[in-house]
């Protein structure tokens, strides 16, 4: 494969992966708001397009043309950035996830993933870290003091649950080794559910801990402090209309479809059948190569709909709530994790 070629498939990859990360964080929204209403007893969207499909894509037109606002007193380069900044940090995230099956292209060129590197994972939780700078830096540029408010509870709770997230993952990357995402997955992909990590691996503690840190570090409730409209107004987006405000909406969408894939490939075998190497796989390239995008498609879709539940059923923690169940519970756990999983792996 020539220089070229790779410039062209790596460019068709980006596009491809950028066009359907943002369809999927625009239906993600529809099946949030049309699973919270069958939960509170409502219908959801339904009138736009048929069952309501469409109504995203409204949407996405009303704030594109919606009135862009500049309050007086922001401080304006830092206020423009930090949804920039969001957005983009949720984008790139996507680059070093694997959708599917190894060399599956043309002279064996990896169409499922647009950069395998070797501390993937490193990069993930990296990347969604300076995610978290463009709330903060909203916050603080919006010269108000509900999304200042906002802005300093993201940035607590960041401190207080990337520590028991990243130590969460720990156990996992023990067991394969490898900080490498295609690499965690092929240590599981062998007898199917009974080597999954979350149990073949005995780290169903550790997909606890990382699942409720996922959701504080992604805004979600019940740990949605940083922009509760009952106590700060809309808190760190208060002061952003239009396509500001809604690039912090996709963002958030985008980090929980990201937060899906990462669980599915840590704990739950990735793009691999839950019946292992018990089925034959099929020997049609396309059928081949579609199966592991169904079974890795499936698990990120149970995700959004258990993000969905979560959000339908607890109420919001207090802060200090908040506080003590990220220090006083989750590390002390995520650290026993760890300690239980090298004396396994020592010992095994």
């Amino acid at each position: 494969m020539t220089l070229l070629d790779f410039f062209l498939w790596s460019l068709l990859k980006v596009v491809v992966v950028t066009v359907l990360l943002l369809m999927g964080v625009a239906y993600t929204v529809l099946l949030e708001r049309k699973l919270v209403g069958r939960i509170q007893n409502r219908w959801g969207p339904h009138r736009v397009g048929p069952f309501g499909a469409l109504q995203t894509l409204v949407d996405g037109a009303k704030l594109f043309f919606k009135e862009d606002l500049f309050p007086s007193a922001v401080y304006r380069p830092i206020y423009l950035l930090a949804p920039i900044i969001s957005f983009g940090c949720a984008l790139i995230s996507i680059a070093v996830v694997p959708f599917g099956e190894p060399g599956i292209g043309p002279k064996g060129f990896d169409i499922f993933e647009i950069s395998n590197i070797n501390i993937g994972l490193l990069v993930i939780l990296g990347v969604t870290s300076i995610g978290v700078y463009g709330i903060a830096l909203a916050g603080w540029s919006s010269n108000n003091k509900y999304s200042l408010l906002g802005s300093l509870r993201s940035a607590a709770q960041l401190i207080s649950y990337e520590l028991a997230l990243g130590l969460s993952l720990v156990g996992v990357v023990l067991r394969a080794g490898s900080f490498n995402l295609r690499v965690i997955v092929e240590q599981q992909a062998h007898k199917g559910i009974a080597t999954w990590n979350i149990f073949g691996g005995f780290q169903f503690v550790a997909f606890f801990i990382y699942i409720t840190a996922a959701f504080a570090e992604t805004n979600r409730s019940p740990f949605d402090l940083p922009e509760a409209e009952s106590e700060l107004t809309g808190g760190y987006h208060t002061e952003y209309s239009s396509m500001k405000f809604a690039m912090f909406f996709m963002a958030e969408y985008a980090n929980m479809i990201t937060v899906g894939c990462v669980a599915t490939l840590l704990f739950f075998g990735g793009w691999t059948s839950p019946f292992g190497n018990l089925i034959e796989p099929p020997q049609n390239i396309v059928v081949h190569a579609l199966v592991p995008i169904f079974w890795f498609a499936l698990k990120v879709f149970c995700f959004l709909c258990l993000y969905v539940w979560v959000r339908g059923t607890l109420p919001r923690f207090r802060y200090d709530q908040l506080m003590n169940f990220g220090w006083r519970y989750l590390m002390p756990i995520a650290i026993l994790n760890i300690i239980g999983t090298s004396l396994w792996l020592a010992y095994r």
